[in-house]
């Protein structure tokens, strides 16, 4: 009988941490599946935002006038290139 009684208890231990442990798993898989979900969410974000400041750039660089470009302390002016050949055939020309 003793011996029975702690067959029991062990099976009834074991069967705990077999639950916990595939709880403690569960949460994890959880946890990592949020996380790589809000990274993908992230990063859809920035690759939208960088083709909406290149877009807003070449809109701005289509109208003929330069468009400053500053990045930390650093300024460059951009102009189309075909803003250039027209500026060069009209020079020719006069």
């Amino acid at each position: 009988m003793k011996q029975d009684k702690k067959m029991a208890i062990i099976v009834i231990v074991l069967a705990v941490l077999l639950a916990g442990a595939i709880a403690y798993i569960a949460v994890e898989k959880y946890n990592a599946s949020q996380t790589q979900k809000q990274l993908s969410i992230f990063q859809q974000g920035m690759q939208a935002g960088y083709e909406q400041a290149v877009l807003q750039i070449m809109q701005q660089a289509a109208t003929c006038q330069a468009v400053p470009i500053r990045v930390q302390n650093t300024t460059l002016n951009m102009i189309a290139v075909e803003c250039l050949q027209q500026m060069q055939a009209q020079a020719g020309q006069g």
